[in-house]
């Protein structure tokens, strides 16, 4: 029992998103990718560095 009320609820979260337009900004979007993502990577891989690392590569 109480089964209903949660489900009415979970249905009418699912028609909001299904059926809502979100406001994007294309602009924003254009800037992010449209920049130098590779750059960004390569200076997160050098941040984050393993410390387990040997330096061997495991995969066959």
């Amino acid at each position: 029992m109480g089964r209903g009320r949660a489900k009415a609820k979970q249905t009418k979260v699912a028609r909001e998103l299904k059926y809502s337009t979100p406001n994007t900004d294309f602009e924003a979007l254009q800037r992010e990718l449209s920049s130098n993502s590779s750059e960004d990577e390569y200076k997160d891989e050098q941040r984050y560095e393993d410390p387990y690392d040997d330096g061997y590569d495991d995969r066959r």
